[in-house]
């Protein structure tokens, strides 16, 4: 599976900014102006993973294959959204499916550049943000019950089921609280709240935009972002969406690591931000290792050998017998395949071999 994410925030907070300084382009127009985007952005991004060249370099793979990531980038939210205001809900429609969202939230000052609110305030700008997602998920919730009910009188059990997550959900909502707050008991309810596909039941992922010259350390306002993220139990990244756009126009990699390293960077923000949405998505990558290419793939943490396979190809799953298997750690060590045979680290693995992080798979399937 990918990992794809719709990017969310007010006017004028360096969403669009960060937009395109992660796809290196300029596919969504930055402007100090609010609505400046108004069709929704979609680019696919490489996810930076320090471990592909080093096995390219030892099977020496002709290509190497990142993962890949996907952000949606929606036009600026203001109050009132949910009702039509500004570029209103149609813009809502375009995150539903992704599997989590990104609050970018405004943390530097700059007299420059105007706040549709009036003033620097993070915190009130998340919550501008989450109520309109909020009574958009109401909104919604509220449309869709009675074709729902009808279906039920009508002897649909899977309606019925339906029904009941969703006025779980609505009397979450009503009390001012994200989906989230419906806390599932088990995987049939989470999987009837994930259909419902709910925008406040998503992971978040707070970035906070500050200064170029708090890149490396933060300010006092995404500080208060950190401390809100902490006590939500949702995760937080401080970028500079400026830093990010110099990055992205220069031309080699040594030099994007020289301007990182002189201001104390030790990564982009794009590689924070990939880091974090794995550990909000809990997910993991493996790799497939040969003369033609080197790839990574992106799967669930848990996925077990065969449905790992179908990530590759449906017929890998179908037809699968076993997983010859490498660790991360052993294929370098021991300088390859090879290598690990001879040092007794290679391993056959069947249908229920739960894939790890950094796994070096090769499958085996028949017909």
């Amino acid at each position: 599976m990918g990992f794809e994410c719709g990017i969310v925030g007010l006017p004028n907070v360096g969403k669009s900014t960060l937009f395109n300084a992660l796809l290196s382009t300029m596919q969504a127009e930055a402007a100090n102006y609010p609505f400046c985007t108004i069709e929704p952005n979609v680019g696919r991004v490489a996810v930076p993973d320090e471990r592909l060249p080093l096995l390219a370099k030892i099977a020496s793979s002709a290509k190497q294959i990142p993962t890949q990531l996907e952000f949606v980038d929606i036009a600026g939210l203001v109050r009132g959204a949910s009702k039509g205001e500004g570029k209103g809900n149609e813009f809502l429609s375009h995150i539903r499916t992704v599997d989590a969202i990104l609050y970018v939230l405004r943390c530097f000052e700059d007299s420059d550049i105007v706040h549709v609110e009036g003033s620097v305030d993070p915190l009130r700008d998340a919550e501008v943000i989450e109520t309109e997602l909020m009574l958009a998920d109401l909104d919604s919730l509220e449309k869709r019950l009675p074709a729902a009910q009808k279906k039920a009188k009508g002897g649909d059990k899977t309606a019925a089921e339906q029904i009941a997550m969703m006025e779980r959900a609505i009397k979450v909502l009503q009390d001012g609280k994200p989906a989230t707050a419906v806390n599932p008991r088990d995987k049939a309810e989470r999987k009837l709240l994930d259909g419902l596909q709910l925008l406040t039941s998503k992971p978040v992922m707070f970035v906070c935009n500050v200064e170029e010259q708090f890149a490396a350390t933060g300010n006092s306002l995404s500080a208060k972002v950190e401390a809100m993220a902490a006590g939500r139990n949702a995760s937080c990244v401080v970028v500079s969406a400026k830093i990010e756009a110099e990055i992205s126009i220069l031309p080699s990699e040594e030099e994007k690591k020289e301007f990182l390293s002189s201001l104390g960077l030790a990564e982009t923000g794009l590689a924070k931000v990939v880091k974090a949405g794995y550990q909000l998505l809990d997910l993991i990558t493996y790799f497939t290792v040969g003369p033609k290419e080197t790839r990574a793939w992106t799967i669930q943490s848990g996925t077990l050998a065969p449905q790992a396979a179908g990530v590759i190809h449906s017929d890998f799953e179908a037809g699968f017998i076993r997983a010859e298997t490498v660790s991360y750690g052993d294929y370098t060590q021991y300088d390859g395949e090879a290598g690990a045979k001879k040092a007794g680290r290679f391993r056959l693995e069947g249908k229920e071999y739960v894939v790890q992080d950094g796994d070096v798979l090769h499958f085996r399937f028949g017909p």
